[in-house]
């Protein structure tokens, strides 16, 4: 019997391949690598070639079979990543050569570590995965493409990766873990008495200002309020000078299809609306990645989006809450220091042997910040396992 042959192609959005394929290779863990997910960043307009960002996915297969993918973008920019490669590209500039394009594997706006080779179950995850890293390799030479970008990947693709000669960087973000509490004020009761009083002191300014929480999920938001809440949203970006990532049509598209997924945690004043943060729920674990409110409220940005989130948590058995990047004021609060990663293909070899020196000196540094901030962590003290490497 003649062997199947493997192949792979690229797809130019991912409607071109059914949801029900993609969403077998993605599995259930986190909703952002869902089909759902990604085509609403298309069909809003909100990751597409006219704003830099064009589909490239990776599809591999084994005779007519598609056994691993690989979620892959054409950027012509590095907006909306969360790691920053802002100074390479100034030093290609600097030489006379062209950064962009460049090739990026990640999920559009979305600084959260997950599955990049995605493997079909029964599947060699080591082949596959090797498969998937030549093709993409390839397509940056074949295009004369400066870089491949994988960023958030898990520890396994990161080993992968680095066998395979990309440079790994190295990030810190604040996680909050699960550690089977009962009650919001069993986890309180693992804080320092300082930092304890600092957080029920916080929580009770809230309560005095007579703020209320509802706890809404996807389905449960009309039209109205969320041109309400995507207000709230969008003028958090426009204080700071920027336009937002992100449309109220997405945010509808993704309530309608993945209800499940979306939460979100409504302050308000009697019946009006004065904040909202905006959560995705996994299987196992809560990512914060929104916020915006209609005024300043003493201590409201720490109840809506670290306190409540974490309260959901506890209340539904996640183990972990991730509630975005950066930020030493998570850490009062309960998170803690997580390393992350990111791997690079980098086709001029002068321009690799330098940024992999610089990501050694980098990963020291960062390592650093992270054993720093532990010694910092608001418990009463800091198990070895706290520092998530």
């Amino acid at each position: 019997m003649r062997r199947a042959t493997r192949s792979h192609r690229f797809l130019s959005s991912i409607a071109d391949i059914d949801s029900a394929t993609w969403n077998a290779l993605a599995g259930g863990g986190q909703p952002f690598l869902r089909h759902e997910f990604l085509l609403a960043l298309e069909e809003s307009g909100c990751a597409t070639p006219r704003n830099g960002w064009s589909a490239r996915h990776l599809i591999l297969q084994d005779g007519g079979e598609v056994i691993g993918a690989l979620p892959l973008y054409r950027k012509s920019h590095s907006r909306g990543e969360f790691v920053f490669d802002f100074a390479w590209a100034g030093a290609y500039a600097q030489h006379g050569l062209a950064y962009y394009p460049k090739l990026l594997s990640a999920i559009p706006f979305t600084p959260v570590r997950g599955p990049r080779f995605l493997v079909r179950a029964g599947a060699d995850a080591g082949a596959t995965a090797a498969a998937l890293t030549a093709a993409a390799t390839d397509y940056v030479r074949a295009e004369d493409l400066s870089t491949w970008h994988v960023l958030f990947p898990t520890d396994d693709a990161v080993d992968r990766l680095r066998d395979a000669g990309l440079i790994v960087r190295r990030d810190c973000q604040f996680h909050w873990y699960n550690q089977d509490y009962d009650s919001f004020d069993a986890f309180l009761a693992t804080f320092t008495a300082e930092k304890r009083k600092k957080a029920k002191r916080e929580r009770r300014r809230v309560q005095e200002a007579g703020i209320e929480f509802d706890t809404r999920m996807g389905g449960e938001v009309d039209d109205a309020l969320w041109q309400t809440l995507y207000e709230f949203y969008a003028d958090t970006f426009y204080r700071h000078g920027h336009e937002p990532y992100l449309n109220l049509k997405f945010f509808k598209l993704i309530a309608a299809r993945m209800p499940e997924s979306l939460m979100l945690k409504i302050a308000r004043h009697g019946s009006q609306p004065i904040a909202v943060a905006i959560f995705f729920v996994g299987e196992d674990a809560l990512f914060g990645r929104y916020w915006g409110a209609g005024g300043n409220y003493h201590s409201l940005h720490f109840e809506t989006c670290y306190y409540q989130g974490i309260e959901y948590c506890i209340e539904k058995k996640l183990r972990r809450f991730e509630p975005g990047t950066q930020g030493e004021h998570k850490v009062p609060r309960g998170f803690v220091p997580t390393l992350t990663s990111s791997a690079h293909y980098v086709a001029d070899a002068r321009f690799a042997s330098a940024i992999r020196d610089y990501a050694v000196r980098e990963a020291r540094g960062i390592e650093g910040y992270a054993a720093a901030i532990n010694e910092h962590v608001p418990y009463h003290r800091a198990p070895d396992e706290e520092l998530h490497l």
